[in-house]
């Protein structure tokens, strides 16, 4: 068509005389075919692209079909060709100009887990994609429980009440666990009830109560089954009190942990002072020494509440309370010290208790 349409133009040029109105009707001529030709060029030339080239439509949806707008669409094929488009308000979206040949369409939407599409597309094709559908993402999500420090004495006093002396005696109120967690009140009071009830106490109280008949301690009791039985409750009831004051009540005022922590490291000397010094000092709830307030005191106290389960004419006076209380002092040291170089050895205790 082009070329017929200057071979026109040249035979009416040639045709025409040079006047001034040959000029106007030249001008006229070349316009006219400029505008036949032009725009048949153009449209020889946009067919020529849409016939080497296919385009891409389709939808993006959730997994409810609900369509997904601004979710983000990119194709690339395997002559290094990427086009990227957004969807519109209804899901859709439309890549033209595709080199004809295989793509890979990957569909990205924040909150989604992203999908990956392959196909082909031919030259001058409109493929129709469909409904592509995301699903929500879901993201492993990694929770870290820590146990709290009340969980941990939990634990901890469930091995505490494992350990015997020999297997057979109660060795309850030692840790072999140097930075054991402190314990609250309940697990104070829950200690002592082990330690209390535990049949080897009831043992030792009855082997305590016949020594003082045979010895006729506490008269005013009397003799006979009677007066067993009354030595018997009493000595029972002063142990409860002792155990209540020293190792219950005002440790938990005074916030401090009743507990001997076995030591097992270091010099012997360094040890026998560690375990002499325990009978006047104690680990606080914070994990600081500090003086044993609740133990001199509970010994005190429990002294004074314990005189009254025997008869008028056996109380203790002041004085002999006194005398008594320093003298449970420098037991305690004594008792720390056959922990630390000799219970030890000879104590069963949970596996994940320390020992020597």
């Amino acid at each position: 068509m082009l070329s017929n349409a200057l071979r026109l133009l040249r035979c009416n040029l040639e045709e025409v005389p040079m006047s001034a109105g040959s000029c106007a009707s030249r001008f006229a001529i070349v316009v006219v075919v400029s505008i036949c030709v032009c725009p048949a060029h153009a449209t020889a030339a946009t067919l020529g692209v849409q016939l080497s080239t296919g385009t891409i439509i389709g939808v993006i949806a959730d997994d409810t079909g609900a369509p997904l707008a601004a979710a983000t669409v990119t194709l690339t094929t395997d002559v290094g060709s990427r086009i990227e488009a957004p969807t519109d308000s209804n899901g859709s979206f439309s890549l033209a100009n595709i080199p004809g040949g295989p793509f890979t369409l990957a569909v990205a939407a924040h909150g989604f887990a992203g999908q990956t599409i392959s196909g082909t597309v031919a030259a001058g094709e409109v493929a129709n994609l469909g409904e592509i559908r995301l699903r929500l993402a879901v993201k492993a999500i990694s929770v870290e429980v820590t146990p709290s420090a009340t969980e941990i004495a939990e634990q901890q006093i469930k091995e505490q009440v494992q350990q015997r002396v020999f297997g057979i005696v109660p060795n309850f109120y030692v840790s072999f666990t140097p930075d054991a967690a402190p314990l609250n009140a309940r697990q104070k009071f829950q200690l002592s009830w082990k330690t209390r009830t535990d049949p080897m106490q009831f043992a030792f109280v009855a082997v305590v109560a016949a020594v003082q008949q045979a010895r006729g301690d506490y008269s005013g009791f009397g003799d006979g089954a009677a007066g067993y039985a009354k030595r018997y409750a009493a000595a029972y009831a002063a142990g409860w009190t002792s155990s209540m004051m020293t190792r219950v009540v005002l440790p938990s005022v005074f916030r401090q942990d009743p507990r001997y922590f076995y030591k097992g490291t270091g010099s012997t000397r360094s040890r026998l002072a560690y375990a002499l010094s325990r009978s006047v000092t104690r680990k606080g709830d914070d994990g600081r020494w500090q003086p044993n307030y609740s133990g001199i005191l509970g010994s005190l106290a429990a002294g004074a509440i314990s005189n009254l389960y025997y008869p008028k004419e056996d109380r203790r006076g002041a004085r002999l309370m006194l005398q008594n209380t320093a003298l449970g002092i420098a037991g305690s040291a004594v008792g720390h010290v056959t922990q630390e170089f000799l219970y030890a050895r000879f104590t069963s205790r949970g596996h994940r208790q320390r020992g020597p």
